[in-house]
């Protein structure tokens, strides 16, 4: 029988029919006795935490998020960590769309009117015949693609190189300066790594057309925020992630013309417990075999 900690009540039950001894563990009081083979890690973007266990006491931490940055600095040796593949991903691209068409539409201008009691009509944008670039074609991209289909726009996807795959061309990233200039709307779903951290800055922004619209839901450090402040209004920005986060209350972004603020909550549906309670399962019936754990990210291990 293995020991697995899981970090609150909503997880009772959960894992009553597995060989399992399941303790529970926020990671924030006491870390507990003995050796754990699995412990599931509070949902939060923010690792900090992780640099206060006991790593070569645990198995593997399964996260439960899936973007992952900050943790190879952060946990200690021996330590293994998985992020949640397969949980977020319908729903940030679920969000993706939401920011696109509340942007494209003006909602947030309506919703103002609306609360002072305003009638007033305008013209809005559509995605009809509009040019849309997917920036980044991976887990949260290939969803965003498939949702697309049925509004009547053309798809740029850009990736890290170009490529030709099922759905067509996947232009590679060191053709942006030529692309931006040519689309309506872009929509950032990329991983933070060094590459693509500050992509989205001033001269990215520069090369948009007036009225094109940015959608982020990818990290707040792949935006450079002080650019996107200096476009605002000019450009229409949509985005659940910021640099910094949580954006604070003064900050210029909340009232900037044109910008639509939600709060990194593109994983926070009712869709998460199940898609988590899953891989938490695999894990579970993985280690039990014997197997190696699935989706390990960071490893520190000794070789």
């Amino acid at each position: 029988m293995i020991r697995v900690a899981v970090p609150d009540a909503t997880w009772d039950g959960v894992l009553d029919d597995l060989p399992v001894e399941v303790v529970r563990w926020d990671g924030g009081e006491p870390q507990p006795e003995g050796f754990l083979d699995l412990v599931v890690w509070p949902y939060t973007v923010n690792p900090t935490a992780l640099a206060e266990v006991d790593a070569s006491r645990i198995g593997l931490i399964q996260g439960q998020a899936l973007g992952y940055d900050g943790v190879d600095e952060l946990l200690g040796e021996g330590g293994r960590y998985a992020n949640a593949v397969g949980v977020h991903e319908d729903s940030t691209a679920e969000l993706a769309i939401a920011l696109l068409l509340a942007a494209t539409r003006k909602l947030d201008v309506f919703a103002a009117q609306q609360a002072e009691g305003r009638w007033r009509k305008s013209w809005t944008f559509s995605l009809n015949d509009a040019r849309v670039m997917l920036l980044g074609v991976g887990g949260i991209g290939r969803r965003v693609a498939d949702r697309l289909d049925g509004f009547g726009c053309e798809l740029v996807r850009v990736g890290t190189t170009a490529r030709d795959d099922e759905r067509g061309h996947v232009h590679g990233t060191d053709e942006l300066d030529e692309l931006l200039p040519t689309v309506d709307a872009v929509i950032v779903g990329v991983p933070l790594t060094p590459d693509t951290e500050g992509l989205v800055d001033a001269g990215f922004l520069s090369r948009l057309r007036d009225g094109a619209i940015v959608v982020n839901v990818a990290r707040g450090r792949t935006a450079d925020t002080d650019a996107v402040l200096a476009e605002a209004g000019r450009l229409r920005y949509a985005s659940d992630v910021f640099d910094p986060e949580p954006l604070p209350e003064d900050h210029a972004l909340w009232s900037a013309p044109g910008v639509i603020v939600t709060p990194h909550v593109g994983g926070m549906t009712s869709a998460m417990a199940p898609r988590i309670q899953a891989v938490v399962r695999g894990q579970v019936e993985r280690l039990v075999a014997g197997e190696e754990p699935a989706d390990v990210v960071v490893d520190h291990r000794a070789s």
